[in-house]
């Protein structure tokens, strides 16, 4: 069995993530109001506040915002379990 890097596993699992956001996003548009679809466009947040960095000739300002639904997180699990072959 061949040595995964650590960059290849990040990748695949957040590709994984947003593939699956993506398809539950337009699960969400397909299905009429209703309990299916709130379960569906349920989704929790993890956030890290603009940060600025000020060099002096240029300012920078970072942030991160993650948002994973139940889809995504169903597409985390797929990319994880395909990984066994990648």
């Amino acid at each position: 069995m061949a040595k995964k890097s650590i960059g290849r596993v990040v990748l695949i699992i957040v590709l994984g993530a947003m593939i699956g956001s993506l398809l539950g996003q337009l699960i969400g548009l397909i299905l009429p109001e209703g309990v299916v679809k709130d379960f569906f466009l349920r989704s929790a947040e993890l956030e890290a506040g603009p940060t600025p960095l000020n060099l002096g000739l240029f300012a920078i300002t970072f942030g991160f915002k993650l948002i994973l639904n139940v889809v995504g997180f169903i597409g985390v699990v797929i990319a994880v379990y395909l990984l066994r072959w990648y």
